[in-house]
């Protein structure tokens, strides 16, 4: 039996998140415990704020080598995206879990304000089953709330713009990132928990 396991970052609200996938008809445990975490068939790595206390949290809880050694679908989504990446420039720069050879920076938003906040365009530049069903010509709007993202790299496979090109989702291996909250991105964002819980 599939088990769905959010994880809590103690740097996200889990409520949304939650009750999205429990639409999906599956129950997921939210857990702090690397032993339960660790017995995912599925896990969703969230987050909000900043790096530097999400990594401190992470570090407190035992997560860190719990997500790095993960061999199950990972979602990261927003924050919990960026995480996956190396390094993040914020406060100086922090070192983040490494899994994503990927920098992150500041969007450099031409004049636009920080944060990013809204609904934006996302465009699938590599096919892969996480956008299945999904617009991948004109691209589905999801919604985004973040100061900061993967700049374009080699594991992006979706984009979006505000001021500059950003990677909207990333993946390398059995490691999926998405900069957008699908929990709150209406019936997209649906689709592609649903391809998550199903097809990755």
């Amino acid at each position: 039996m599939t088990k769905v396991v959010i994880l809590d970052t103690g740097c996200c609200n889990l409520t949304s998140l939650r009750a999205a996938i429990c639409r999906l008809g599956v129950d997921p445990v939210v857990t702090s415990e690397a032993s339960v975490a660790q017995g995912a068939s599925r896990l969703f790595v969230p987050g909000v704020g900043t790096a530097k206390t999400a990594m401190r949290e992470l570090k407190a809880r035992g997560l860190i080598e719990t997500i790095q050694m993960a061999s199950c679908p990972v979602l990261g989504i927003c924050l919990g995206m960026q995480l996956l990446g190396q390094e993040s420039e914020e406060t100086g720069g922090v070192q983040t879990l490494g899994l994503i050879h990927g920098q992150v920076r500041q969007l450099k938003t031409g004049g636009r304000p920080l944060p990013h906040m809204g609904w934006n365009r996302v465009k699938v530049s590599v096919s892969d089953p996480l956008f299945s069903g999904l617009d991948k010509n004109l691209g589905e709007y999801f919604y985004f709330v973040h100061s900061f993202a993967f700049a374009v790299c080699d594991a992006t496979i979706a984009t979006s713009t505000y001021g500059e090109t950003f990677s909207a989702a990333v993946r390398k291996k059995n490691f999926w990132g998405v900069q957008f909250h699908p929990e709150r991105s209406g019936a997209a964002g649906v689709r592609l928990l649903k391809n998550f819980l199903e097809r990755t």
